[in-house]
């Protein structure tokens, strides 16, 4: 059975969804169906305080999981486990041979990687390497980061845009299917880190022209760090029952973007929006989030004694 994905695209898909956020009685990887072919997927805070969302599209021939989590450890964070058995539900109702997964990665931060041990040696699997050489040569960059490439999942064709400046190797994926646009680190509801702020400026431009000639419907990244009211959750927390829906509009990010170009030659923390951005690491604003959770952390324990 073939799926015809580019009638009806894109699709209506399904967030309405209540995000695991650090509860005790949390699956250690909260699974949604966004729709049959698109999966999102949350580590829990309890694992990993990092939480991360992840993203498994499915295509006629292969499918793409984008990042692998915190955690190698496969009993704490089945990440393999749970991603064959949406496969295999999915290859039940849509029965072919030699169906490949590619696990690929949004940037090579250890909180979107450390999961890759568990798909080494799965067959019909690539792992993309996770240095810039690696990723430009995988998905066929010519010129870096200017230029939107192509990947075919089998009648359905992501668009890879790079956007340095959180990470050397960023990329955003942009899914005709269901209307995301999956921005990793580089833009999502929480503290947006540019350490090469001049790249990451860029990045927020190219990204807002790519959706101003797509039909973006949602933007998604990888983390949550914000409560509803705006203000961010600290550094470290485990527990985040305030938290916002994750997805983003495009307006938001040309809020983003706006924001950013406006703190070009002003190095430190700043209001985005949606958002919050680090112009650079300054010594005295790393100082104060990495205080300030070790502050929020200290607490958790108190109250838990």
């Amino acid at each position: 059975m073939t799926v015809d994905f580019h009638a009806g695209a894109p699709v209506d898909g399904d967030l309405d969804v209540r995000w695991i956020h650090g509860g005790v009685a949390d699956p250690p990887i909260q699974v949604h169906r966004f729709d049959p072919h698109t999966v999102i997927l949350r580590q829990s805070k309890t694992v990993h305080y990092e939480g991360p969302f992840l993203y498994l599209f499915l295509g006629n021939q292969r499918a793409l999981l984008l990042d692998t989590g915190a955690t190698e450890d496969p009993v704490a964070f089945p990440l393999r486990e749970t991603v064959d058995a949406v496969l295999d539900g999915w290859l039940a109702m849509h029965p072919r041979t030699d169906y490949e997964l590619v696990v690929a990665h949004t940037h090579a931060h250890g909180d979107h990687v450390a999961g890759d041990p568990q798909f080494v040696g799965r067959p019909g699997t690539i792992v993309v390497g996770t240095d810039l050489d690696a990723v430009q040569g995988f998905f066929g960059f010519g010129s870096w980061p200017e230029e939107t490439v192509r990947f075919d999942l089998g009648g359905r064709v992501l668009e890879i845009i790079g956007c340095p400046g959180h990470h050397e190797t960023s990329i955003a994926v942009y899914d005709p299917w269901s209307g995301i646009l999956v921005t990793g680190d580089t833009v999502y509801r929480g503290r947006l880190y540019a350490p090469d702020f001049a790249a990451f400026a860029a990045s927020l431009s190219r990204l807002a022209a790519f959706a101003a000639v797509r039909d973006v419907r949602y933007v998604m990244g990888c983390h949550v760090e914000m409560r509803r009211d705006g203000s961010d959750y600290p550094l470290g927390a485990r527990y985040q029952p305030d938290e916002p829906a994750p997805e983003l509009s495009v307006e938001e990010l040309l809020a983003i973007r706006d924001a950013a170009w406006s703190i070009v030659d002003r190095p430190g923390v700043h209001p985005a929006g949606p958002a919050i951005i680090y112009n650079g690491m300054t010594n005295w604003s790393t100082f104060r989030m990495l205080m300030r959770g070790r502050w929020h952390q200290l607490l958790g324990r108190r109250r838990r004694s």
